[in-house]
């Protein structure tokens, strides 16, 4: 059997504990909480991997950095600036 996918990725529910009075700001608002908290939750994690890989590649960029300090840009000498 071949599935068909729908384009849609699975959703999930989910508790969430939020300050009573934030919630009552964003009800009064009516803003979509599942997407505000979506949001917030994709930027999180973009946020600490953006991090990660910084950490991840410090040393290469310290490399880089390093031989750029030392002996310029490669390829300086054709660059039109």
């Amino acid at each position: 059997m071949v599935r068909v996918h729908s384009g849609t990725p699975s959703r999930r529910p989910t508790n969430v504990t939020l300050p009573a009075q934030l919630l009552e700001e964003a009800k009064s608002l009516d803003l979509n909480i599942s997407q505000a908290c979506e949001q917030g939750l994709k930027s999180a994690i973009a946020s600490i991997r953006a991090q990660q890989w910084l950490a991840d590649n410090r040393a290469s960029l310290e490399a880089s950095r390093q031989y750029v300090e030392e002996n310029g840009l490669p390829l300086a000498d054709y660059r039109n600036v």
